[in-house]
């Protein structure tokens, strides 16, 4: 079955769902950042189909988010890096980690964030670069880029009107 493929959307989610893929693909990165880069490490992290496996690392690679490096002549053999782009995917996966564990059962955690140097336990928020302020749904609204075109400022204004409590 073939996916959807969202890299004609607008919308910077889409496309970003488009160049990461599926969930294999999001625990190819997970597992990326804890060090492993091989394709044998991955497959017996994930417990995935190796068809599978082969697939996701193609993806993205092609979408720039790992680079593949030859290790081993013979037989040829592989590992996968992640690329700066791969390394920008760090605070989508901290926010998804942040968010499973709010929403699992305490009981249920195996795992917990924390300071690298100290072992203390984080507690993560999505935060404005500039201000340091928390970005929430009540303080944060969409507004035009550059490549918007009438459909995308219609939406905007809808819901804006939403927000606003406005007939639009």
């Amino acid at each position: 079955m073939q996916r959807t493929s969202f890299s004609q959307f607008k919308c910077p989610a889409a496309r970003a769902l488009d160049s990461v893929g599926d969930w294999w693909s999001i625990l190819i990165l997970r597992d990326a950042f804890q060090g492993l880069s091989r394709f044998d490490e991955f497959q017996k992290s994930l417990g995935v189909a190796p068809n599978i496996l082969t697939r996701r690392l193609k993806h993205l690679t092609d979408q720039g988010l790992f680079e593949r490096r030859l290790y081993q002549q013979r037989p040829a053999r592989y590992e996968y890096l992640l690329t700066v782009k791969g390394r920008d995917f760090f605070p989508v996966l901290m926010a998804l980690f942040s968010w499973g564990s709010r929403h699992i059962p305490e009981e249920d955690l195996a795992f917990l964030l924390s300071d690298a140097a100290s072992g203390k336990l984080r507690k993560t928020v999505l935060v404005d670069a500039e201000t340091g302020e928390e970005v929430t749904p009540e303080n944060t609204s969409l507004i035009a880029g550059p490549a918007a075109d009438d459909e995308v400022h219609e939406r905007i204004a809808r819901m804006r009107a939403w927000y606003l409590g406005i007939d639009a």
